[in-house]
């Protein structure tokens, strides 16, 4: 063997030793969270929770980014493009993952090739709102306005492509009315065009409405989920109340780009695990409308793959396109 290629068996084996070291000894410095939605939302609220649990655990920082704008590619672009040492991971709604790659011809990444899966963290409720002085108070109301006036109701939504346009359209499809969708820069902008009668309803995370509902700004006229929430006793589910069988949830899901090494995502995964079986996390989530869930980085592989195709089904169906 020549002495030029013993020196690069040599390199070869001594960066080899260094990378298992270094993920050994993971994590070293501050983790960013890049979470590619509007401060506020639904999914920052939950990030932000789960953030800092997982912060105390670790012994090392985790830092929280909001980068809103263009339904999350932007955002979820950064995590794609970042070094994939474990010290970048995403903090993703499904709309990121399965709803706008339906939507958009061209992606500027694949959600199943350029990022590694961490763990489906916890699903966020969902609520149907209306202005707090509306005619409507139940989602029957509601449907009946937007027959006797087809086309002028309006939706506010947090992009195209997002949760609250996908939840809309799928609502107003299945429901037989016509509805116009007016987009904002975020969820956030969306429940604030709902509270100020810009707007006359919107699909939203109950974790984004649930401080304007109870100040009064907001009237949450029904519920998302298969049964009432314990939160909000008295408000029916959207199934009981209007049209029976809708039912709408999102995820909040911790993503890595791709490379990642396993053992450090099966880390993270382990540590989310550890977070969400702290009463106190589990408590504040639920406050603000989350169910805690947990998964490995297998298990949200294939719920990936099988929503992905799920919504393209359904936006087919429906035929909601980006507007």
């Amino acid at each position: 063997m020549t002495l030029t290629r013993r020196l690069a068996l040599a390199f070869a084996a001594t960066a080899l030793c260094s990378l298992a070291q270094a993920q050994a000894n993971w994590p070293t410095r501050t983790i960013r969270m890049v979470v590619p939605l509007a401060a506020g939302s639904a999914v920052d609220a939950a990030a932000r929770i789960v953030a800092e649990k997982m912060s105390r655990d670790l012994g090392q920082a985790i830092v929280v980014e909001n980068q809103p704008g263009a339904a999350g590619l932007i955002g979820a672009g950064t995590v794609a493009k970042a070094a994939p040492d474990g010290y970048t991971i995403g903090g993703f709604n499904d709309s990121i993952m399965t709803m706008v790659p339906n939507l958009t011809a061209r992606m500027p990444w694949d959600i199943l090739r350029d990022f590694t899966p961490v763990s489906l963290v916890a699903t966020v409720e969902w609520g149907l709102v209306v202005p707090a002085d509306a005619p409507a108070k139940s989602a029957a109301d509601l449907i009946a306005l937007a027959k006797r006036k087809p086309g002028e109701l309006n939706y506010g939504s947090g992009g195209n492509g997002s949760p609250q346009h996908i939840a809309m359209a799928l609502f107003a499809s299945q429901a037989g009315v016509q509805m116009r969708h007016v987009p904002y820069k975020g969820a956030t902008q969306a429940a604030m065009g709902v509270a100020g009668k810009e707007v006359d309803a919107a699909f939203q995370g109950i974790a984004t409405v649930s401080s304007l509902v109870k100040a009064g700004k907001l009237r949450l006229i029904g519920v998302t989920t298969p049964k009432r929430m314990p939160q909000f006793p008295d408000v029916p589910t959207v199934s009981e109340s209007g049209l029976p069988g809708f039912e709408f949830n999102s995820w909040f899901a911790m993503m890595a780009p791709a490379g990642t090494p396993t053992e450090i995502t099966h880390r993270l995964a382990a540590e989310v695990q550890h977070a969400l079986a702290d009463p106190e996390v589990r408590e504040k989530l639920a406050a603000v409308g989350l169910t805690p869930r947990g998964s490995t980085p297998e298990e949200l592989g294939a719920a990936t793959r099988a929503q992905l195709a799920k919504y393209g089904a359904l936006m087919k169906a429906a035929n909601i396109t980006a507007e």
